[in-house]
């Protein structure tokens, strides 16, 4: 791997472009001081394979909707209706996702990780940190595959075409007191006002929802409702699902009888799970951009273990040949069902630490970036901007 040192520094380079709102102490401090190098045609792999995924993924998709196997893949019930009916709803509109990826430097094959398609971070790093950490050091701003803030406000402004009958107003919700979240949603909202949105937040525990009006928040000040016909919540299907069944059903009610448009549509849950990956390897067995993924241990072959719902590198295990742990991490998702997914090594530098690509989809691939450290990729990560040269 080769590396572009930064001569001022990511935390100089957003307050020299006035992004002074990312600067909260959740965001900066991991984010490297150098840049991966990548050349044009590593950039233009990373592109095309973001796009050949998706495809791929929405064929596994169908196979899962027409064979009954929500199961498998740790679907909650109470939502199967709704990833059913998303799903056949074209103007559902997922919105952006996250392939994590193996690879694609120095000759090595970029394989998939898994698929960040519900509830992706990151965006403020990848879309905004690194470009405005090439202009403050003098390089050219174009020398990056990275077009995600374009791309995520010609996704919403599809989404308000493929939904003119709705008031183009979004109301955009994270958990409270996860200020990280709140910075992307900040990103996102500012897409979404430059696509013509009417854009507000407020955090999911004080947002109102009604089988009869919809969604809406109450304000403060003079104890009036204002109604959203667009709802982006950055809060995980499956947490709705298994938590709040009593929402899952108002929600699907809501969306079924266009009372409001949510977003990223339920169905993402499907490539959300890593469930996905054993159907994908069913569909697409020894596709190049695959690693073998079984419901087992593999045999002969050191392997990953993954929950099929786990996020930010938790609970999973690197198991030898002979189902020996060499290394795990903690987590909150242990009784969940898992996966074991074909072990491959990250990109490595010199001093030992290892890279996954982050590539965003958002109608097509849309934007590069790395974090990096052990060999589980978990939240004590590091990001790394890129450079193309």
């Amino acid at each position: 791997m080769k590396f572009k040192k930064l001569n001022i520094s990511p935390t100089q380079s957003l307050q020299n472009a006035g992004f002074d709102w990312l600067l909260g102490d959740n965001t900066l401090p991991y984010v490297t001081n150098e840049m991966v190098v990548v050349t044009k045609k590593e950039a233009e792999n990373y592109y095309e394979t973001a796009n050949e995924l998706y495809e791929m993924f929405i064929e596994a998709a169908q196979y899962v909707i027409d064979n009954d196997k929500f199961a498998e893949l740790g679907i909650p019930e109470e939502l199967v209706e709704l990833v059913k009916f998303s799903w056949e709803n074209d103007k559902n509109w997922h919105l952006y996702g996250r392939f994590d990826l193996s690879g694609g430097l120095d000759g090595k094959p970029i394989k998939l990780i898994e698929f960040n398609a519900d509830t992706a971070t990151c965006i403020p790093e990848t879309a905004t940190v690194q470009w405005a950490s090439l202009k403050a050091n003098g390089l050219d701003e174009s020398s990056q595959f990275n077009t995600l803030y374009e791309s995520l406000v010609s996704q919403f402004r599809e989404l308000k075409n493929q939904n003119n009958e709705f008031e183009p107003t979004l109301l955009i919700s994270t958990m409270e007191g996860y200020p990280e979240d709140d910075t992307n949603m900040q990103l996102l909202g500012e897409a979404a006002e430059e696509a013509g949105f009417e854009v507000s937040f407020e955090h999911i525990e004080n947002v109102e929802f009604s089988v009869e009006q919809g969604i809406y928040k109450q304000n403060i000040e003079d104890g009036s409702f204002t109604r959203y016909d667009f709802w982006f919540k950055l809060v995980p299907w499956e947490y709705i699902g298994w938590d709040e069944p009593e929402l899952a059903d108002i929600l699907t009610q809501i969306v079924q009888s266009k009372k409001a448009v949510v977003m990223n549509p339920t169905y993402t849950l499907l490539f959300q799970s890593k469930g996905i990956l054993k159907v994908l390897w069913e569909l697409y067995p020894n596709h190049s951009l695959l690693l073998e993924t079984d419901n087992k241990p593999i045999v002969n072959k050191s392997c990953v273990q993954k929950v099929l719902f786990g996020r930010e590198g938790a609970n999973v295990k690197i198991l030898s040949e002979s189902g020996i742990s060499l290394e795990n991490t903690e987590g909150e998702y242990h009784e969940q069902n898992v996966i074991y997914q074909e072990f491959t090594e990250f990109l490595q530098d010199e001093t030992g630490k290892y890279y996954q690509a982050g590539v965003f989809f958002a109608g097509e691939g849309a934007g590069l970036g790395f974090r990096c450290g052990g060999k589980i990729i978990d939240n004590k990560a590091q990001f790394c901007g890129h450079i193309i040269a």
